[in-house]
């Protein structure tokens, strides 16, 4: 099967009782795997609202962390998932949450190794999809309707038209852009919507650009 994102999902073709609680939980996870872009040697998960009341009795636990191990949503192995990360020696940790968020089914998740780390924050909106609305510490709309890249940057002139021209090169169609940054001059994020997926050899040459620091895609 195939399908265009990390983040679709067909009809029932999934592991679990809720398609909100559990395949939307396994995309969650899965796209911190793609976006950190290596297997963590340790997983933290924050669950709020409903996902924090009921995440042991719907998968949501071993849906998201069977999306960290890269698996899909109607992998059977998603079942044993925590029990496939100790083996692998990830240490796996959930944090129950009373704070008040936007949505009932949020999870924030930490995923690292010595080499680095990331956070990201989840929404599952029912029906198997999710969409993130926080990357390390900067907020975003990420639905995976399309395929998007993002790129991590530094705040200068000259690094948006950089990127923008590079694809225009390549003759790839932007079909929703976001900028964000933290502060002035320093660390900022582009989340780009293309109408096609982008080979790993435009992802190389996009790192190349000028203050580029890392690109990443969100594909299947």
């Amino acid at each position: 099967m195939k399908f265009k994102s990390v983040f679709d999902i067909i009809g029932p073709v999934m592991i679990g009782p809720s398609s909100s609680h559990t395949a939307g939980a396994a995309r969650i996870g899965r796209v911190a795997r793609t976006l950190f872009g290596r297997e963590p040697k340790w997983v933290t998960v924050h669950l709020y609202g409903s996902f924090a009341k009921t995440y042991k009795g719907h998968g949501t636990d071993v849906a998201i962390v069977g999306g960290v191990l890269d698996f899909e949503t109607w992998d059977t192995r998603i079942s044993t998932s925590l029990d496939l990360a100790k083996e692998k020696g990830i240490k796996v940790q959930f944090e129950e949450e009373d704070a008040h968020t936007d949505h009932p089914n949020t999870a924030r998740v930490r995923i690292g190794d010595d080499d680095g780390d990331l956070e990201l924050v989840g929404i599952s909106i029912g029906g198997g999809k999710a969409e993130i609305t926080e990357l390390n510490g900067f907020e975003l709309r990420l639905s995976g309707n399309h395929p998007a890249i993002l790129v991590m940057h530094n705040d200068r002139f000259g690094s948006i038209a950089s990127v923008t021209q590079t694809l225009a090169k390549h003759e790839i169609n932007i079909g929703h852009m976001e900028v964000s940054r933290k502060e002035m001059g320093k660390e900022a994020l582009m989340v780009i919507e293309v109408d096609q997926n982008v080979s790993d050899d435009l992802l190389r040459e996009l790192e190349s650009c000028d203050h580029i620091l890392q690109v990443a895609k969100v594909v299947d």
